[in-house]
Parts: structure tokens; sequence; C-alpha cells
């Protein structure tokens, strides 16, 4: 089905990239996203103008290891947590370029693909940087857990019944600092990758000037604002699970096909929806619909085709039709 022409704003989860159980190849990962991207292919040869964000949840924990682990091994200095983040944009955003430019080939369409390693503002004094609970890096079991946290301070806690994680201070985006260059290039037909990560988190200084702050900002919040501020019709949130349940993981729970943004603040305010996990995605399609967007679409990578056809996936809306 072709849909008149939108601006998509699509968001690839961290964990749909490099889901639990894998290794985490570039391989892997590679094989993965090509799949993704050739759906980004067809979209984006109906017409449509699209933004891509992702996340970086596990890879961004898994660098800061690397980088703890060659400090430890050969005295070479571990990065700040924001230097990783950034790293994480580079390395994941060739990827998706490359997956993108070589679907694209395949499909004999030519349009240019440009990643953009994109800073988001944060408040200093916002209060997640004293309550961490954004998941980064690999998964453990209770075990390890309790050992990775007596041996280094960091804050770990159960993630979704997959196992243990560290978390991190997720303070909320107030400004996307390449917005303005991320909608030039839309609106020139670039197929854009930006706000890899939830963005590099920076903040003002005294001086007022940028400067990075160690936090790992949620990615659909980051791409719930960059919608809004690019005029985004549409905003699509791709992460495990091919629908939003009600009552998730009961023996009663339900697919939900459309949900509209009033049930979906109230199933919220009922605490059907995790803080670490679904949550902050029903929350930024609230958000992204209040702030004049057409819908959201929640799905897997599997789905993603027919969920934007309207065949699989949950669409979140602002009203009953």
């Amino acid at each position: 089905m072709s849909l008149e022409k939108r601006r998509f704003v699509i968001a690839l989860g961290g964990n749909a990239i490099l889901p639990a159980g894998l290794e985490g190849t570039f391989e892997q990962q590679v094989a993965i996203t090509r799949k993704t991207m050739d759906t980004v292919t067809i979209l984006a040869g109906q017409g449509h103008e699209i933004v891509m964000t992702h996340g970086n949840g596990p890879v961004v924990g898994n660098i800061v290891l690397r980088g703890d682990a060659g400090q430890a091994l050969h005295g070479i200095p571990a990065m700040p947590m924001f230097v990783c983040g950034a790293d994480s944009q580079g390395g994941l955003g060739f990827m998706l370029q490359q997956a993108l430019q070589n679907s694209l080939k395949a499909a004999d369409l030519e349009h240019p693909v440009v990643s953009v390693v994109t800073q988001v503002r944060v408040d200093p004094a916002d209060p997640a940087f004293g309550h961490p609970t954004k998941p980064i890096g690999p998964f453990y079991d209770e075990h390890q857990a309790r050992e990775v946290s007596a041996e280094t301070g960091w804050t770990v806690v159960r993630d979704a019944g997959r196992g243990w994680r560290r978390v991190v201070p997720s303070p909320h985006p107030i400004e996307v600092v390449e917005y303005e260059a991320i909608k030039a290039l839309a609106n020139a037909g670039v197929l854009v990758i930006a706000v890899g990560g939830g963005g590099v988190p920076v903040v003002l200084n005294d001086a007022g000037e940028l400067e990075g702050v160690d936090a790992v900002i949620d990615k659909d919040r980051a791409s719930d604002l960059l919608g809004r501020l690019i005029g985004a019709d549409t905003l699509v949130i791709i992460t495990q699970v091919d629908q939003v349940y009600a009552r998730f993981g009961q023996p009663d729970q339900e697919a939900l096909d459309i949900l509209t943004a009033n049930r979906a603040l109230q199933m919220l305010d009922d605490g059907e929806f995790p803080a670490g996990s679904m949550g902050p995605k029903i929350e930024s399609a609230v958000s992204f619909l209040a702030g004049g967007g057409r819908e959201v679409i929640i799905t897997s990578p599997e789905e993603f085709l027919n969920s934007v056809e309207g065949k699989g996936g949950t669409r979140i809306v602002k009203s009953e039709f």
C-alpha cells in the first residue's frame, strides 16, 4: 500500500540492533539492520522523507567496558561516558548508513544518505542525575550483577525480566542542537541518521558554552523532540515486541491495534508501562501527538513494513476515528 507523502522519524531501538542472547558481532548487527533498511528503502522509493534515529543502550555500555579494560591492561585513559556516546553514534551511524546505501543500490534508487553526530542539551538540575534508570551494557545474572555492583559502585537493576543491567542517569532532552541542519537536509531530500543513542548529552556551562555530561538520553524522547522540531508527520518506534500490550506478560495479555492518547496516559498512570521499557515510548508518543504529529507506530523490525501499511503493530492516535 502506498501512503500519501509523509515525513517520518524512524527510531530504531538499540536492543533491536543488538538483541539479548547474541554475541553482538558487527556481522550480526549488519544482518539485523539490513532487514530494517530494506523497509526504509521501500518508503524512500515511495517519496517519503525519512530521518532515522537509533538507540545505543547495549553498545555504549560495551564501549565503556572496553575503555575500562584498556585502562586497566594498558594504561590507556578511559573516556567519559558522553564521549563513548559520541563513539557509538559514529559506529552505529556508519553501520546504518552503509546498510541503507547498499539497500538503495540493490533497489536501483539514488538517494543521498548521511549520519549527523548530534548533541542534545539537557538541564544539569534534572532530577534524573540523582536517580539513574537507563539500562546500558550487557545483561548479567543476579550473582554477576551483585559482584559488578560491588566492584564498580554501579547501580544495577533487573531489566524487564531479561536479566540485570547497569543503569545510568537519563535526563529529559530540551534542545536538539543540530536540528536546523537536520531539517535542512531532510528538506533537500537527504535520508538522515541523527540523534544516535538519544544524542550526546550536553549542558550549558557558566560561560554559555556547550560541554558534555555523563548520561544516556532516552532515544524515544529525543526522537519525539526532533520529530516535533522538524515537523514530522509520523513517528515509528521499532522495538523488540510486535505491538503494545495491555497486561503484558500476564495470561490475559491483550495486543492493542489502536491506542488513543488518552487511554495510553491512563494505562501509564495505572502502571501498565514500566519506566525502563515501554513507559518512555508511550510518553514520547503522547508528546509527539500533542506537538502536532499525526500518529505513532510501535512495532518490531519484522513487522515494520506491515505496521506502516496499517496491517500490524500498534498505532497511537489523538482520538478514535
